[in-house]
């Protein structure tokens, strides 16, 4: 299992400059692989390129961009760009976002949220590779193609459901999981997205998984602040019937607390559950959660 970290969104006018710095700080700790969120504040790619060409080399990904407010040849010509200036170490994440994002905020219809990554991905995966695409879909066209260098870079679908695992398996390289525990990804993911790539002829695809995480003596206290910071998580629908699946009563259940031992042996079952690449969202007890997973990665 590879381990990567979350970049976290610095703040002011050096915010590139503090995300670069992040990124050097990943490369020498060890790790493979660096995500930043796209929510809203930096562009997730723009700010990726723009601090990743200034950092030494590291595959970066989007951890994840929305897809409804983009059209899907727009999202891979923009993505083919920052993998060709960042020397093909970008990963596209994509997601669907929510509900209350994508119609109270931004003002599109989120009905039938797996039609549309259907056709979004009909458009997006070709257009990417630099293929012509003619695609009349019911709520997606394009007639385009692209020719930015940079083409060929993996697209991990934020996937959850069984409709969407099976999407992801068939026709994208991976997924990239939130609140997400390792029971769920061993009797509900794995086995599913795995099973679509192999029967469409696919490598076996990538598991990112990424959890908070916190190495602490008092375990109780640190369950109780991560059910306070990720207290939304628990009441957006697709990742509420994550946590039911995996039993949880709130995002603190599916975050790794414990002692050093405690949060290898639940790292360890996250592995053996089909997780290739772990990505911890550090949210207590930094520098000591910090060493843990430096040493993991460095393994």
């Amino acid at each position: 299992m590879r381990y990567g970290c979350f970049l976290s969104e610095p703040q002011g006018p050096d915010a590139i400059a503090g995300l670069r710095d992040q990124i050097a700080q990943a490369v020498a700790d060890g790790f493979t692989s660096a995500w930043l969120s796209n929510i809203f504040g930096l562009d997730a790619i723009t700010a990726l390129t723009a601090a990743g060409v200034q950092a030494p080399p590291i595959e970066l990904g989007t951890a994840v961009v929305p897809t409804y407010p983009r059209h899907p040849a727009v999202l891979a010509q923009q993505a083919m760009t920052a993998n060709a200036a960042l020397g093909g170490r970008f990963a596209l994440g994509i997601g669907l976002s929510h509900k209350m994002v994508i119609e109270n905020m931004f003002g599109y219809s989120f009905e039938r949220p797996g039609r549309h990554m259907k056709e979004y991905l009909d458009i997006l995966i070709p257009a990417s590779r630099g293929e012509q695409v003619d695609y009349q879909g019911e709520t997606l066209k394009a007639n385009v193609r692209l020719t930015a260098p940079g083409a060929g870079f993996p697209v991990l679908v934020a996937a959850l459901g069984p409709r969407m695992l099976k999407l992801a398996g068939t026709v994208a390289d991976g997924t990239v999981l939130w609140m997400t525990g390792p029971k769920t990804v061993a009797e509900h993911v794995a086995p599913t997205i795995t099973a679509a790539a192999a029967e469409a002829g696919r490598q076996a695809p990538r598991i990112v998984c990424a959890l908070p995480i916190s190495v602490t003596d008092d375990p109780a206290a640190t369950v109780e602040r991560a059910n306070e910071i990720f207290k939304i998580y628990g009441q957006l629908p697709s990742y509420r019937a994550m946590l039911d699946r995996e039993g949880a009563a709130g995002p603190g259940d599916v975050a790794i607390v414990g002692d050093e031992d405690t949060v290898l042996a639940r790292l360890e079952e996250l592995k053996r559950a089909g997780v290739t690449d772990f990505v911890g969202s550090v949210f207590a007890n930094r520098e000591r959660t910090r060493s843990l997973l430096i040493g993991a990665a460095k393994g």
